[in-house]
């Protein structure tokens, strides 16, 4: 299973709003948890079976939990049952949709 998560504190008391300290101790967990893993600007996503997965997602919004005195948890989650790898080949699958979209887009005709 892909599972696509955010999670954040809210009550920190800090002026600036800012999260970031919160976040980092969030993805510090996933990456030591050796699931392959990608964090962007807005979401880390995860792969692994059900278990290791969401046993992940608990500890790092247990870790977010101690910036503030609320969490807010985003969780969208993509299961497959058989299928590894995905991570990278779904992203894999669509630049080659896009590559192949671009050779018949504008394309000179006979």
């Amino acid at each position: 299973m892909l599972v696509a998560f955010s999670v954040a504190p809210s009550g920190t008391g800090r002026a600036d709003g800012s999260v970031h300290d919160a976040v980092a101790a969030a993805v510090k967990i996933v990456r030591e948890s050796g699931l392959p893993n990608r964090t962007t600007s807005m979401f880390t996503e995860i792969e692994g079976d059900w278990d290791e997965v969401f046993d992940v997602v608990r500890r790092a919004t247990e870790a977010v939990g101690e910036y503030g005195s609320r969490v807010s948890l985003v969780l969208k989650a993509d299961i497959r049952p058989g299928y590894s790898g995905e991570l990278d080949a779904k992203i894999d699958r669509l630049e080659s949709a896009i590559d192949d979209a671009g050779e018949g887009a504008g394309a000179p005709r006979d």
